[in-house]
């Protein structure tokens, strides 16, 4: 055996036992956890259907409306905390619904495709994108090591639109600028 071949059987044991990933796809279940725990809530199994979203939110706000307990009850406090992550659950569900992808598409594909980058900002695994038209985008699982890899390139706009935009669940910000 030459030294390539060496080498070559060393890597395999290595990759193998490493279980080596692509880089933007290496530990997204760490950010997808908060996807993960609004779909249980609402009891989603795969793809989000905006109406069994719709009436699932309703039953539940039903259930655990605080006005439904009685003040000075230990469950009253439960209610609030449960109902403001039902509340925030399903507007964050609704935002990465594919029926709300595919209804703001157009809009989303100029910005990406026209609008530049203006700002951008890294926190945990969440990627937040503020392109010149004012539209804030966020993008969920990405990477520090993705994002090192982001600032380090000669052209951003260009590394997003091959690495960032097409292979990360994203939402448009509630921080998006209004027009004036």
């Amino acid at each position: 055996m030459g030294i390539g071949g060496f080498f070559t059987s060393k890597f395999r044991a290595y990759s193998n036992s490493r279980q080596i990933k692509p880089y933007f796809c290496a530990r997204k279940e760490n950010n997808m956890k908060r996807i993960n725990e609004y779909k249980k809530l609402f009891g989603v199994e795969k793809e989000i259907d905006l109406t069994t979203l719709k009436k699932t939110y309703r039953n539940l706000v039903k259930e655990w409306h605080p006005d439904k307990f009685l003040s000075g009850d230990p469950k009253q406090v439960e209610a609030e905390v449960q109902s403001r992550r039902i509340i925030d659950g399903y507007h964050f569900l609704v935002s990465i619904a594919p029926e709300t992808h595919e209804a703001n598409l157009a809009n989303y594909t100029e910005t990406i495709n026209v609008a530049g980058i203006a700002d951008y900002h890294h926190k945990g695994m969440l990627l937040e994108i503020t392109f010149v038209d004012g539209n804030t985008y966020e993008y969920f699982g990405v990477t520090p090591q993705v994002y090192q890899k982001m600032i380090n390139s000669d052209k951003i706009n260009r590394f997003a639109k091959r690495t960032i935009y097409p292979n990360y669940i994203y939402r448009k910000s509630k921080k998006s600028s209004e027009e004036v």
